[in-house]
This record gives structure tokens, C-alpha cells and sequence, in this order.
């Protein structure tokens, strides 16, 4: 039979539960204390009719328990006690006042310092409507979030909740660290699992406008992704609207999966291999279009709007054209959701249609109003041709999971009978051959070796390739896999100042940041993976309606953007408006978003010469090193 426990232990159980009851009840409890001390001295003073000398009559209990309250608080009030009796009933008074207001300023300490400590931690529940939501911590945040509150500028309130497993104050200093200003965007981070639906409530998904997941740097990323999405379509508490989910992918099986358990959702995939292996393999053969890439996917200049556009209704694509003077048509936004970019020229629009232009803003997208045009009809040079392709001669140097993409995308553009060299370490050659099975055009080789030896490049006699790609090792770390493409890139650039044979260099950096110090090669272009692939994630977290965009942007068998010289298209020499250059690319069946000037290749302050989206009556004299930008087939 087991013993009763005593009332000593009831009375510490008692005490031990207001104790872990929180800084509320102790607080409750010392005031409790505190009244009942005051309350019996003022019954002993009141009953026994105890006061100071010199004062005639008994205290009353109310009275009494006034200046008991007033000892409690302050000690130094019984300075000016006088009489034995009331002395030490006012001695007993303030010694247990002291006892309660010092216990009390420790409970109250603590109790700030536990607070200030679960804000610390980041647990208290974001109550925001209409922000937008990252999931996830990795390098690419610092993008995302710099493209968010350029997008947000002309809000009066927007806001950002990050929800990630790194700590709140680390992930605060690293945001202020990376981006210089916040502008009229508030960052919110909270620290928990974003695969937790429990943790998920801490940035309120129910209310938010958009939300970004971000793979973690690991080798299995695409868990972390479905996990997530699940956690979000799948939480017994989600809304009845669609949520609006941007994520990216390593594996294409994943995207089936993502499908699968977000029917309900709208939910864009980015495919982080496949985009950035089909930049890297057009841009190898179209120097600069990596940066016309990013104009057209930063916030930081115009950007790709969708805008219905009644007056348009039975007018073709072709007319359309020229209807603009500060955006430039891209392509028609069907009433279903059909994406079609340049499509023929007599495409019409149709009731409910929208035009897709680069501008400024949305509401920036504005028929021009005139009748005619001036098209400068003498500079116009419709009868250039392209030269018939042929066999080219490219370097792959080095190798990553992307490399195989990069030479699958490759072979839909050289022509019959060309050569790729592959030089990576020799435990590769496995996968090079494997991937060197799905090419038709071209014959893959394999030379195992180190890509940063010199004594390996000169016997290369790259001199003698067309294009040379410098891939980025991805098992290494970041900066360590750019420092090794640095030294390969400071090879190259003296490898070709010694000879005058052209060759195209395209590399690919992890870091950003590393950029500038790369500037110094003299490369053709240079493919930031990470940052490419964060632009395209913020864009389609403000309108996922640009995946179809994108999606035909690069995908060989639609349009997609060329770099073409300008000479075929407007005379050279002379000042040419950009409408001119329209019109003679619509004569062609392309259309013209844009041209580069070579001779501002190199100057970053002018976006290395490219020009998206220029004013349509603004002239530019150009020269036989120009090139104009294009949507084509081919």
C-alpha cells in the first residue's frame, strides 16, 4: 500500500507547479505574498491599536494597511518610525517587502530575458497577408530577396518571411551583410523545420501571396522539395484558394511527384540542371546571351508583362510590332493559358488574348497610337542571308551532372560531323562515353587530365576549337571549385592573346561575388548558375504565368533568343531608329527585342553593351561588329 504523501509535500508540489507555471503565476504568487504580509500587519496595528507616539488614536485597518503597503515598497519610509511596537511591526513589514520587491526584479528579469530569448529563437507566429515566403536557407536567399524588394518598390508595405533551420539573429546579420538596402520590404526569419507543418504556421502560408522553396546544398535536395510541398498542399489547415508554389529540381522523375500531390496548387518547377546546361550550350555559340538572359529576368531594368490589350483584338503579330513605342512584343498570351512566342506574322489576336512585351512596368505596356511609322526604308537590309552551317569544333573542360545535358543541348544545334573534346579527371570517362551515346551531330572524345595544367591546355591546341566551355566542379566547395575555374580561365586568356585564331570562351561560376575577379580573363560570357536560376525563381513568384515564357525561351524546338550581325538586317554607318530594325527582322519573320554594341562588351555600367527593350524611335549608329537580338526558330 502505498503512503499518503505529506502536507510538506503537497506544499512543495504545490510551489513546484507555479514555478514551472511561468514568470505570470510567480509574479501572481509574490503579489499574493506581498498582500498577505501587508494585510496581517495592518490587522495587528488595527486590532492592538499600536501607532507612533505623539499620534492619538487607533490606526484604522485601512489606513494601517496603506502605510504597511508603503514600507513593502520603498524601505527607506520607515526612516521616520517612532514607538517601540510600531517600529518592529514596520521592521517585519519592510524586511518582507524587500524579500518580495527583490524576488520580484529577478522574476521580471528572467522573465525579459526568456522572452527576449524566444524571439531570439524565432518562434512567435508571423501575422502577415499578402508577403511572400521563403522555405529554406542557401546562398541563392540573398538574390531572391534583393529581386523581391526591387519588385516591391513601388509598395507602400511588403514583406518577406523566411522560414529556415539556421538561427534568427545569424540569418538577420547575414541578410544585412549581403544586401545594402531593404527599401519598403520587412524581412521577417523564423527558425524551424519547413518540412514541419507545425513549423510551417509560423510564417502563415494561408495568407501569404507567393512561396518560395529552396533545395538545401546537399546531396539529395529534391527530398527536402516534395517534402515541403506536402507540407504546404497537404496541411489540415490549408485554404481553399490555390497556392502559388516556386521550387526548383535536380531530377526530372521529381517533377512528376511535385505534380502528383499539388493537383489542387499552382505550383512552377525549375529544372536547376536542365536550365542552366541549355544557357551554358547556347550561350557557348552566342556570346553576350547570357546577359540578355539576365535583363530580361532581373527586376533591375524592364521586365516581360502580360497585358490585355482590347484594340488589338483581329490584328495580326506582325502589326503588332511596331504598335509600341516603349515596350517591345515578344510574343501572344492566348485566353487559355497558351504561351506562343514569335509566332508567324499573320497570327491574330483574339478576344481575351494578351500581348507579352518587355517594359517598364505594367502599366507602362501602351499602344503608341500612330497610324504610320517612321521606318527608314533605305536602311533596311532584308536580302542578308546566314551562312550555311557547319561542322564545329568544341572543348568542354571539366565535368559535372550538368556536363551531359550541356552536350545533349549542344547537339541540337551544331550541324552533322562535329567534335566535342571532353578533358575531366579519369573516373569520369564512364560517364563522358555514356553521355557521348546520346548526341547525333557530334563525336564525343575523351582526354582525362587536369583542366588547371598549363602543360595540358598548350598540347590541347585550343586554338584550333570554335568554342571552349569551362564547366565548374560541383563536388568541391564553392569558392574552392571558382578558384579552380580562375586559373583555368587566366590559361585561356593567354593561350589567346597569343594567337589570333577567335575562339568563344563561356564559363560557369557557383559564386556571383566571384564574377568581377573572373571579369579580369576576358571571357566571352559568364554562366552564375545559382543566380540565373534565383532571378527566374523570384520572377515567377510575381507571375507564374512567365513559366510558359521561359519555357519556350529555352527549349530548342520553339523560339528562342539569337544574337544575329546587324549588318544583315539595317546599314551600318548611319544613324537607324530601332523601329527600322523591327521592321527588318519582322520581314524575316523574327522578331527584334534588342541589340548588343561590341564595343561596350566589357563595360558593366552599361550591361556589357546589351540593350533590351530600346526606345523604338531612339537612333543608334551601329557597326559590322553589332549584333541584333532576336526571337527565331533557327
Amino acid at each position: 500500500m502505498s503512503q499518503k504523501p505529506s502536507f510538506k509535500q503537497k506544499l512543495s508540489y504545490m510551489f513546484d507547479n507555479i514555478m514551472a507555471a511561468g514568470t505570470p503565476a510567480m509574479i501572481g504568487m509574490l503579489a499574493l505574498l506581498s498582500l498577505v504580509v501587508v494585510f496581517v500587519a495592518a490587522a495587528i496595528i488595527s486590532l492592538f491599536s499600536i501607532n507612533q507616539p505623539g499620534e492619538e488614536g487607533a490606526l484604522s485597518f485601512g489606513e494601517a494597511a496603506w502605510m504597511s503597503l508603503m514600507r513593502t515598497l520603498d524601505a527607506g519610509t520607515m526612516g521616520g518610525d517612532a514607538g517601540f511596537g510600531f517600529r518592529l511591526v514596520m521592521l517585519l513589514v519592510t524586511v518582507g517587502g524587500i524579500f518580495v520587491v527583490s524576488s520580484l526584479i529577478g522574476v521580471l528579469s528572467a522573465g525579459v530575458e526568456s522572452k527576449l530569448e524566444e524571439l531570439r529563437k524565432g518562434r512567435s507566429i508571423v501575422l502577415e497577408n499578402n508577403h511572400t515566403i521563403i522555405l529554406g536557407w542557401s546562398p541563392q536567399v540573398f538574390t531572391i530577396i534583393s529581386e523581391l524588394v526591387e519588385a516591391n518598390s513601388n509598395q507602400k508595405r511588403a514583406a518577406i518571411a523566411i522560414l529556415a533551420e539556421n538561427d534568427k539573429v545569424e540569418m538577420e546579420d547575414e541578410i544585412r551583410a549581403r544586401i545594402d538596402e531593404l527599401k519598403t520590404t520587412r524581412v521577417i526569419c523564423r527558425s524551424g523545420n519547413p518540412m514541419d507543418p507545425t513549423d510551417l504556421e509560423l510564417v502563415s502560408p494561408h495568407t501569404a501571396r507567393s512561396i518560395i522553396v529552396i533545395p538545401p546544398d546537399n546531396d539529395d535536395p529534391d527530398t527536402f522539395v516534395i517534402k515541403t510541398v506536402l507540407a504546404i498542399t497537404n496541411n489540415p489547415n490549408r485554404r481553399e484558394e490555390p497556392y502559388h508554389i516556386i521550387t526548383q529540381l535536380r531530377d526530372e522523375k521529381s517533377q512528376s511527384l511535385v505534380k502528383m500531390i499539388s493537383t489542387r496548387d499552382d505550383v512552377n518547377a525549375v529544372m536547376m540542371g536542365e536550365l542552366i546546361a541549355r544557357v551554358t550550350a547556347q550561350t557557348s555559340r552566342l556570346s553576350g546571351l547570357s546577359v540578355v538572359y539576365t535583363e530580361l529576368m532581373n527586376f533591375g531594368g524592364d521586365e516581360i508583362y502580360f497585358k490585355e490589350e482590347p484594340s488589338l483584338s483581329g490584328r495580326t503579330f506582325g502589326e503588332s510590332l511596331l504598335a509600341f513605342e516603349d515596350s517591345t512584343v515578344m510574343g501572344i498570351g492566348r485566353a487559355n493559358g497558351t504561351v506562343l512566342l514569335n509566332p508567324p506574322m499573320d497570327s491574330r489576336f483574339e478576344p481575351g488574348d494578351k500581348v507579352i512585351a518587355i517594359s517598364a512596368d505594367d502599366d507602362t505596356v501602351k499602344l503608341s497610337g500612330l497610324n504610320t511609322h517612321p521606318i527608314q526604308a533605305a536602311a533596311l537590309r532584308t536580302n542578308g542571308h546566314a551562312p550555311a552551317p557547319k561542322p564545329e569544333k568544341s572543348l568542354l573542360l571539366g565535368w559535372n551532372p550538368r556536363a551531359g545535358i550541356i552536350l545533349k543541348e549542344l547537339d541540337a544545334y551544331v550541324a552533322k560531323g562535329s567534335v566535342v573534346t571532353v578533358v575531366a579527371n579519369d573516373e569520369l570517362e564512364k560517364d563522358v562515353k555514356a553521355c557521348a551515346k546520346l548526341t547525333a551531330n557530334q563525336k564525343v572524345t575523351f582526354l582525362a587530365g587536369d583542366t588547371t595544367d598549363r602543360e595540358l591546355l598548350d598540347s590541347l591546341k585550343i586554338e584550333d576549337f570554335d568554342h571552349v566551355i569551362v564547366v565548374a566542379d560541383t563536388h568541391r566547395s564553392v569558392q574552392e571549385s571558382d578558384a579552380r575555374t580562375l586559373v583555368t580561365l587566366l590559361h585561356l586568356r593567354d593561350i589567346a592573346s597569343r594567337d589570333d585564331t577567335p575562339f568563344s570562351i563561356v564559363s560557369e561560376m557557383l559564386d556571383l561575388r566571384n564574377r568581377e575577379l573572373a571579369e579580369v580573363t576576358k571571357v566571352d560570357d559568364f554562366i552564375v548558375s545559382d543566380h540565373l536560376i534565383s532571378l527566374m525563381t523570384a520572377q515567377l513568384s510575381e507571375n507564374s504565368a512567365l513559366m510558359g515564357v521561359f519555357t519556350d525561351l529555352f527549349d530548342p524546338e520553339g523560339s528562342e533568343v539569337y544574337l544575329k550581325p546587324i549588318e544583315q538586317y539595317v546599314a551600318i554607318g548611319e544613324p537607324v531608329n530601332f523601329y527600322t530594325v523591327v521592321e527588318a527582322a519582322r520581314r524575316r519573320g523574327e522578331t527584334a527585342i534588342g541589340y548588343r554594341i561590341e564595343a561596350e562588351h566589357d563595360d558593366a555600367k552599361k550591361s556589357y553593351g546589351v540593350y533590351t527593350n530600346p526606345k523604338k524611335s531612339a537612333q543608334a549608329v551601329f557597326s559590322a561588329d553589332d549584333k541584333v537580338i532576336v526571337l527565331a526558330e533557327s
